[in-house]
Protein backbone atom coordinates (compact mmCIF):
# COMPACT_ATOMS: atom_id res chain seq x y z
CA UNK A 1 0.00 0.00 0.00
CA UNK A 2 1.17 3.56 -0.58
CA UNK A 3 2.49 5.71 2.27
CA UNK A 4 1.06 9.11 3.19
CA UNK A 5 1.84 11.91 5.59
CA UNK A 6 -1.04 14.00 6.87
CA UNK A 7 -0.71 17.20 8.90
CA UNK A 8 -3.83 18.40 10.72
CA UNK A 9 -4.47 21.77 12.32
CA UNK A 10 -7.23 21.70 14.93
CA UNK A 11 -8.91 24.70 16.55
CA UNK A 12 -7.43 26.39 19.60
CA UNK A 13 -10.64 25.74 21.57
CA UNK A 14 -10.26 21.96 21.60
CA UNK A 15 -7.94 20.24 24.06
CA UNK A 16 -4.96 18.07 23.29
CA UNK A 17 -6.95 15.04 24.46
CA UNK A 18 -9.66 15.78 21.89
CA UNK A 19 -7.01 15.99 19.15
CA UNK A 20 -5.58 12.65 20.32
CA UNK A 21 -9.07 11.16 20.32
CA UNK A 22 -9.57 12.33 16.74
CA UNK A 23 -6.27 10.69 15.75
CA UNK A 24 -7.28 7.49 17.56
CA UNK A 25 -10.57 7.39 15.64
CA UNK A 26 -8.74 7.85 12.34
CA UNK A 27 -6.33 5.09 13.33
CA UNK A 28 -9.16 2.72 14.24
CA UNK A 29 -10.88 3.35 10.89
CA UNK A 30 -7.59 2.84 9.08
CA UNK A 31 -6.89 -0.47 10.84
CA UNK A 32 -10.42 -1.64 10.02
CA UNK A 33 -9.63 -0.89 6.36
CA UNK A 34 -6.39 -2.88 6.52
CA UNK A 35 -3.90 -0.02 6.90
CA UNK A 36 -1.76 1.21 9.77
CA UNK A 37 -0.58 4.40 11.43
CA UNK A 38 3.23 4.27 11.16
CA UNK A 39 4.03 7.59 12.82
CA UNK A 40 2.17 10.01 15.07
CA UNK A 41 3.56 13.29 16.41
CA UNK A 42 1.80 16.02 18.31
CA UNK A 43 3.59 19.31 17.55
CA UNK A 44 1.70 21.33 20.11
CA UNK A 45 -0.32 24.52 20.13
CA UNK A 46 1.34 26.84 17.63
CA UNK A 47 0.64 30.31 16.28
CA UNK A 48 -0.82 30.40 12.78
CA UNK A 49 0.71 32.60 10.09
CA UNK A 50 -2.69 34.19 9.52
CA UNK A 51 -6.17 33.89 10.96
CA UNK A 52 -8.18 30.88 9.87
CA UNK A 53 -11.88 30.96 10.79
CA UNK A 54 -11.16 33.56 13.51
CA UNK A 55 -8.44 31.41 15.11
CA UNK A 56 -4.92 32.67 15.73
CA UNK A 57 -3.53 29.40 17.13
CA UNK A 58 -4.01 25.73 16.37
CA UNK A 59 -3.07 22.24 17.51
CA UNK A 60 -0.74 20.59 14.98
CA UNK A 61 -0.63 16.82 14.49
CA UNK A 62 1.42 14.75 12.02
CA UNK A 63 0.27 11.28 10.98
CA UNK A 64 2.30 8.83 8.92
CA UNK A 65 -0.16 6.46 7.24
CA UNK A 66 0.09 3.18 5.33
CA UNK A 67 -3.29 3.26 3.62
CA UNK A 68 -5.22 2.57 0.46
CA UNK A 69 -6.00 5.59 -1.74
CA UNK A 70 -9.74 5.06 -1.18
CA UNK A 71 -9.28 5.40 2.58
CA UNK A 72 -7.34 8.65 2.16
CA UNK A 73 -10.15 10.10 0.05
CA UNK A 74 -12.72 9.15 2.71
CA UNK A 75 -10.52 10.46 5.53
CA UNK A 76 -10.15 13.83 3.79
CA UNK A 77 -13.93 14.00 3.31
CA UNK A 78 -14.47 13.38 7.04
CA UNK A 79 -11.85 15.99 7.96
CA UNK A 80 -13.59 18.56 5.76
CA UNK A 81 -16.87 17.92 7.61
CA UNK A 82 -15.29 18.11 11.08
CA UNK A 83 -15.68 21.64 12.49
CA UNK A 84 -12.70 21.23 14.84
CA UNK A 85 -10.24 20.81 11.94
CA UNK A 86 -9.11 24.12 10.43
CA UNK A 87 -6.77 22.76 7.75
CA UNK A 88 -5.19 19.49 6.68
CA UNK A 89 -2.69 18.44 4.06
CA UNK A 90 -2.12 14.88 2.89
CA UNK A 91 0.91 14.00 0.77
CA UNK A 92 2.03 10.73 -0.74
CA UNK A 93 5.61 9.94 0.27
CA UNK A 94 8.14 7.26 -0.67
CA UNK A 95 9.01 6.38 2.93
CA UNK A 96 8.06 7.49 6.42
CA UNK A 97 11.06 8.47 8.51
CA UNK A 98 11.14 6.98 11.99
CA UNK A 99 13.20 9.89 13.39
CA UNK A 100 11.65 13.03 14.80
CA UNK A 101 10.32 15.51 12.29
CA UNK A 102 12.12 18.80 11.72
CA UNK A 103 9.56 20.67 13.84
CA UNK A 104 10.17 18.60 16.98
CA UNK A 105 13.93 18.53 16.41
CA UNK A 106 13.98 22.33 16.21
CA UNK A 107 11.92 22.60 19.41
CA UNK A 108 14.46 20.48 21.33
CA UNK A 109 17.32 22.63 19.96
CA UNK A 110 15.55 25.78 21.16
CA UNK A 111 15.18 24.31 24.65
CA UNK A 112 18.90 23.53 24.79
CA UNK A 113 19.87 27.03 23.63
CA UNK A 114 17.44 28.87 25.89
CA UNK A 115 19.91 29.29 28.78
CA UNK A 116 22.37 32.02 27.88
CA UNK A 117 24.33 32.14 31.11
CA UNK A 118 24.57 34.94 33.65
CA UNK A 119 23.60 38.39 32.52
CA UNK A 120 26.52 40.63 31.62
CA UNK A 121 26.71 43.99 33.37
CA UNK A 122 25.27 46.85 31.39
CA UNK A 123 27.14 50.01 30.51
CA UNK A 124 26.23 51.87 33.69
CA UNK A 125 25.99 48.90 36.03
CA UNK A 126 28.88 47.52 38.04
CA UNK A 127 27.23 44.10 38.05
CA UNK A 128 26.27 44.05 41.73
CA UNK A 129 22.94 44.71 43.32
CA UNK A 130 22.57 47.78 45.48
CA UNK A 131 20.45 47.87 48.58
CA UNK A 132 19.08 50.93 50.35
CA UNK A 133 22.21 51.32 52.51
CA UNK A 134 24.48 51.06 49.52
CA UNK A 135 23.34 54.23 47.77
CA UNK A 136 25.84 56.92 46.87
CA UNK A 137 24.65 59.39 49.51
CA UNK A 138 25.16 56.90 52.37
CA UNK A 139 28.66 56.03 51.17
CA UNK A 140 29.54 59.73 50.94
CA UNK A 141 28.43 60.27 54.54
CA UNK A 142 30.57 57.36 55.72
CA UNK A 143 33.60 58.80 53.89
CA UNK A 144 33.08 62.19 55.56
CA UNK A 145 32.78 60.55 59.00
CA UNK A 146 35.97 58.60 58.45
CA UNK A 147 37.79 61.76 57.32
CA UNK A 148 36.64 63.62 60.47
CA UNK A 149 37.63 60.65 62.63
CA UNK A 150 34.12 60.00 63.83
CA UNK A 151 32.84 56.47 64.43
CA UNK A 152 29.75 54.98 62.84
CA UNK A 153 27.62 55.44 65.97
CA UNK A 154 28.53 59.08 66.69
Amino acid sequence: MPLYECVLIARNDVTQQQVDTLADELGAQLEADGGAVKKREYWGLRTLAYRIKKNRKGHYLLLGLDAKPGFVTEMERQLRLNEDILRFLTLRVESIEEAQSAILARKSDERERSFRGPRAPSRFDSGRRRGDDDREEFRAREDVREALGLGADE
